[in-house]
């Protein structure tokens, strides 16, 4: 009993100093996001004015509407680009790689160095490959296969996770009732991994939208709607950069700021909203 209650009179102070200390990170953090948000806000919405939301751009006006579109149009290209390669990639190494396999560590390996090599690497390598040796020049061709690049890995291994993290009783009992294998995958396998995919895929949009580095030396700088998709492009985030780095535009960056921390938080929320959906209609 004397050695339980030093066991407990010795555990107790750790336990608080643990606790105390994960509520401080807590506060911490949530401070630290509250401020930023709260400041872009200040800053920001005083200087929102219908000015910068006229149809086309001009030093005037240094209207945000052509990098909104533009973003978007990024953001979609860049999407049914790498998704699909992402997915299917993923799905032959957790389906139908045999075990063993000594491609798919290799493979694994390389895209999670590749998540992790900073834009402008990425950004460089657009410069060389898609601008200069294929000859599209700075463009929102460029810019989308490079950002097409930059995504894969993140949706390859979000993915990749999403369906190891299906029981194999659903294989099993899938085949045991004489599905194939194609038919496993699509209708028993994928559709309760949407919500993991689809995380992977919020976590991609997040990174075109708020992307500058690599998209200034592939997509270029020019503020317009795109006539065609060798048209040189400004994003959002590329916009707000040259605003800030002119000196001119301060307080239009700033508004800019809260345009684009808006359009970060509709995206995260319909996103949600749509995983949730899913999920309950399986339940359901």
């Amino acid at each position: 009993m004397k050695e339980a209650r030093r066991s407990l009179a010795g555990f107790k102070p750790l336990s608080l100093t643990l606790r105390l200390c994960v509520m401080a990170a807590a506060v911490a953090t949530t401070s630290i996001i509250f401020f930023i948000v709260g400041y872009i806000v200040f800053m920001g919405l005083p200087n929102i004015t219908p000015e910068i939301f006229a149809w086309r751009y001009d030093s005037v006006n240094v209207s945000l509407v052509p990098a909104l579109i533009n973003t978007a149009i990024m953001t979609a290209l860049s999407l049914l680009i790498a998704a699909p390669l992402g997915i299917f990639a993923a799905v032959y190494m957790t389906e139908y790689a045999r075990r063993g396999n000594r491609l798919v560590p290799l493979v694994r390996l390389a895209a999670e160095t590749l998540a992790g090599i900073p834009s402008i690497v990425y950004g460089l390598f657009g410069m060389l490959c898609f601008v200069m040796t294929l000859g599209w020049g700075y463009s929102l061709l460029a810019g989308a296969f490079t950002m097409a690049v930059m995504i894969l890995p993140v949706i390859m291994r979000t993915t990749e996770e999403a369906l190891i993290a299906v029981p194999d009783s659903y294989r099993e009992g899938s085949f045991g009732l004489g599905a194939g294998r194609l038919r496993t995958v699509f209708s028993i396998v994928l559709p309760p991994a949407v919500p993991g995919i689809l995380a992977g895929i919020i976590l991609c949009i997040g990174r075109i939208v708020g992307e500058t580095a690599a998209l200034i030396f592939t997509a270029g700088t020019v503020a317009s709607i795109p006539d065609s998709p060798f048209s040189s492009v400004r994003t959002l985030s590329v916009h707000m950069y040259s605003l800030s780095s002119e000196g001119l535009h301060i307080d239009q960056a700033y508004a800019t700021a809260v345009v684009l921390l808006i359009l970060v938080i509709v995206i995260n929320m319909t996103s949600v909203a749509l995983a949730k959906r899913i999920t309950e209609g399986k339940c359901g």
